[in-house]
């Protein structure tokens, strides 16, 4: 997973993250999705983390999400 600089995050539109009103959690390659769910699943809330494993389920089907 490369570093994703301030400038390179804030290029990215709102559809490349898990929550995007608030632009948490980056999925926009498999690497940062995967790098998602581990941070939502060690900090994220139960609602955060229910959104993050949806997104990421829909966005890369055959990245395995647990519960």
């Amino acid at each position: 997973m490369g570093r994703l600089s301030y400038l390179a995050r804030k290029r990215l539109p709102r559809s490349a993250f898990a929550i995007p009103e608030k632009r948490k959690y980056p999925i926009h390659d498999k690497s940062h999705a995967r790098n998602a769910l581990a941070r939502v699943s060690q900090f994220g809330t139960p609602e955060e983390k229910r959104r993050v494993r949806a997104a990421v389920k829909k966005r890369y089907p055959d990245i395995a999400v647990s519960a």
